[in-house]
């Protein structure tokens, strides 16, 4: 058992961002999951752990939030079933994976954390703010990692629109259809029973539209949270692996305009896909995107 604790800590060390994320979410979907067995099998009081889960999930009262204010950021890493692990998780692989292609690791990690932080906003302001929900906002919560893996989905269709993905049983769409779709289904959706996890997913969204928006004129929303998303954008590689290269110094000056013209040029080439797809690109310029992806934490 302690072997295999062990195993599963290297992994997480020596992981992706995108695999420590998944991780996390399926972990605590199978204690919580593993628990409830039990509790069935023994014919257990399972009180203990409605409770739990309840004092993990994000309430709408704010008098309950401010009781359990850890609860906005561990929301966003419980599921009890498993379609919805699974569709978030799907999503989340699918979207992530091109997301640290083109931006790292790191920019991942705060967007979904930032995504699920504006999804729950969204969420409790809704519920105080429409009288509709007045008679459910006592007792109303919230979990789940979809605010969160939909700021990804759209984070990614505003960076590249016209990126065309295969859908089963659809063939290829391009990927600004596939959020535009999701989020309309979603704001179509809130009277249908699900009202708090619809406004967490346009809570989500609208935080990946913006950030990348954001992001295109120069400005990293995310900045402040970068410090906090290199806990989960850890390498793995010890430092006696570590080479040491001699080179003539550049000072601050040089530095600084080396890494504007970099990004200039990064920037000129998403353009281009934006507009017209990754084809479009010649040799060199897909060659130095290549660069710029190896050189992203992940």
């Amino acid at each position: 058992m302690t072997l295999w604790i062990d195993q599963l800590k290297n992994k997480f060390r020596q992981g992706s961002s995108l695999f420590r994320l998944m991780l996390v979410n399926i972990a605590v979907f199978l204690a919580i999951n593993i628990a409830r067995l039990f509790m069935f099998l023994f014919q257990a009081d399972d009180a203990w752990l409605i409770d739990l889960i309840d004092h993990l999930s994000v309430p709408s009262s704010t008098y309950r939030l401010l009781m359990q204010p850890w609860s906005i950021l561990t929301y966003m890493f419980v599921h009890v079933d498993f379609l919805h692990i699974f569709f978030n998780m799907l999503v989340l692989f699918w979207t992530g994976t091109l997301f640290i292609e083109y931006l790292g690791g790191k920019k991942l990690v705060s967007t979904f954390f930032l995504g699920a932080l504006s999804g729950a906003l969204f969420y409790i302001l809704a519920y105080n703010f429409f009288p509709v929900f007045k008679g459910v906002v006592v007792y109303s919560s919230l979990i789940g990692a979809s605010a969160g893996v939909l700021a990804v989905l759209t984070a990614m269709a505003t960076l590249l629109p016209e990126y065309e993905v295969h859908l089963l049983f659809i063939g290829p769409v391009r990927l600004k259809y596939v959020a535009i779709f999701s989020i309309v289904l979603y704001a179509i959706s809130i009277p249908l029973g699900n009202a708090g996890g619809e406004f967490a997913h346009l809570g989500g969204a609208l935080f990946g539209f913006v950030y990348i928006r954001q992001l295109r004129r120069g400005r990293d929303l995310a900045a402040w949270f970068n410090k906090i998303a290199d806990l989960f954008v850890f390498t793995g590689k010890s430092a006696s692996r570590m080479k040491v290269s001699y080179k003539r110094s550049v000072s601050d000056f040089e530095y600084r305009n080396e890494v504007k013209s970099r990004e200039e040029q990064i920037d000129t080439i998403l353009d281009k896909i934006s507009q017209s797809g990754y084809d479009s690109l010649s040799k060199e310029e897909k060659e130095i995107l290549f660069n710029a992806s190896k050189n992203k934490n992940n």
